[in-house]
């Protein structure tokens, strides 16, 4: 293959696969944005505060699922690439079947701890928040409901990521897309119509997510999927097949390690939980209500683009665990640099729009509140700057759960976390304010430093290793 033929190749693979993932984030992510558009316009700032402290909570049901969905979908593009090279006939075995069951079994677990855990301690983890009487009212009621229906978020978030491993990009896209305008309607009858607030947009979030899991369960079944639940006949002994592969068994091999491959994904979550967690507080010390609110604000403007960079690295992931799985490197490289470039180049765009054209951004979460509206771009401004290189950052840890590096993917994705507290406890108490806007940026130029090289050396040190090992054949 040349290498006009090649970049020919890896671009069609990528855009094939990335397309789809960006527009599924984007899409889904209107769960998250249409309520902070519906709450900040219906109820003003203190609604856009008690959601915002709402979401690190929900943040972890959302990272269960991310985190099957992620684990899950790689081990089974590594399984596919490993076919390319044995092209036996023990390539197409239950494997998939097995994994896809003990995929939904462990969400369904998570799904239940979660529903308790939120029915015992979410009134506390809000009040850690520094929240006001008010906020923990209006976010509680947000949160009751999903101590009801947590187990819906986290199948919801985990069955379009199976679906687009199953060879149907294009149709996770649709399934999530449709949750997402289905999601709008239902927020406009909920919170607007109905004037059933906060609990009006958990309600109008359940229901779409029921509709998507329901949808999402019935396509395995489908003529569309691979039909994992199928099981091979021919002379194959049915009897041993039963008691040996049956898919209907929960493997807990499978299991770590699917937990394993996505434990990374999860850590970006809690991370997102902690992190909006402490800024809540902070904010609340430092400032109150109001900066909260325009703290919800910037979390909106920033979460499209973590959408659109977690759509890039998702949707890098498939290819690249094939990639791996079939030891083509060079394909491999190829696809990181374009993948970098374009996360890299939609960071700095995104940045380069919000800082134009703030005031038309805010008015979409803000009810003619001047006050909020300049509490809002002073964020904007302090808090987006280095935003481009949290892409890069998360498309750096998707790329080792896509080579099965977990440990390396976990290490970049605790770093992130961690990274970030000491800056969070000293800039506020040098700066006031504005050292706790500045402490996300400030600590993602201080992962990239870290992250950038070590992704380089593992890049030639996998080569390497697939050279050794084409010689040895």
């Amino acid at each position: 293959m040349t290498k006009q033929t090649q970049a020919k190749y890896i671009r069609g693979t990528f855009w094939r696969y990335s397309l789809p993932a960006i527009t599924a984030m984007l899409v889904n992510g209107l769960y998250q944005v249409v309520d902070g558009i519906f709450i900040g316009k219906v109820i003003g700032y203190s609604g856009l505060a008690a959601i915002n402290m709402a979401w690190p909570i929900i943040f972890f049901l959302v990272g269960f699922g991310i985190m099957v969905g992620i684990g899950a979908g790689s081990l089974l593009s590594i399984h596919q690439g490993e076919s390319e090279i044995s092209q036996g006939s023990n390539a197409k075995s239950n494997y998939s079947a097995k994994l896809l069951m003990t995929s939904l079994y462990v969400m369904l677990a998570l799904g239940l701890v979660s529903s308790f855990s939120l029915s015992l301690l979410g009134e506390l983890l809000l009040e850690l928040q520094s929240g006001t009487p008010e906020g923990i009212i209006l976010a509680k009621a947000y949160l009751d409901w999903f101590s009801i229906g947590g187990v819906l978020s986290i199948f919801a978030a985990a069955l379009p990521l199976l679906i687009r491993n199953d060879n149907s990009p294009m149709i996770a896209t649709g399934l999530m897309g449709f949750g997402a305008l289905l999601n709008i309607v239902l927020d406009y009858l909920f919170i607007d119509y109905f004037n059933l607030g906060l609990a009006g947009a958990a309600i109008a979030t359940l229901i779409a997510q029921l509709i998507v899991c329901i949808l999402g369960l019935s396509y395995f079944f489908s003529h569309y999927s691979t039909k994992p639940f199928q099981l091979e006949s021919g002379t194959e002994d049915r009897t041993q097949n039963k008691a040996e592969d049956s898919y209907l068994t929960f493997d807990p091999s499978l299991a770590k390690k699917v937990i394993a491959l996505g434990s990374s994904s999860l850590i970006i979550y809690v991370y997102t939980s902690v992190m909006v967690g402490l800024h809540n507080a902070l904010f609340m010390e430092y400032g109150n209500a109001l900066t909260v609110g325009a703290y919800a604000i910037v979390g909106y403007l920033m979460v499209i683009y973590y959408f659109v960079a977690e759509g890039i690295a998702d949707g890098s992931q498939p290819p690249i665990s094939y990639f791996f799985g079939a030891k083509r490197q060079s394909d491999i490289q190829a696809l990181v640099m374009l993948s970098i470039k374009v996360t890299l180049f939609a960071g700095l765009s995104w940045t380069l729009l919000l800082n134009l054209f703030p005031n038309e951004l805010i008015q979409l979460f803000n009810h003619e509140d001047e006050v909020l509206a300049q509490a809002t771009i002073h964020g904007i401004q302090l808090h987006l700057f280095a935003l481009a290189l949290d892409g890069f950052i998360m498309l750096a840890s998707i790329y080792f759960t896509s080579v099965n590096q977990p440990g390396k993917a976990l290490s970049i994705a605790l770093g992130n976390m961690f990274i970030q507290l000491p800056f969070l406890y000293l800039l506020p108490k040098f700066f006031g304010l504005d050292g706790v806007w500045l402490a996300m940026p400030v600590s993602n130029i201080v992962l990239f430093l870290i992250v950038a090289p070590m992704l380089i050396l593992d890049l030639k040190q996998t080569q390497n290793l697939f050279q050794k090992s084409a010689a040895v054949r």
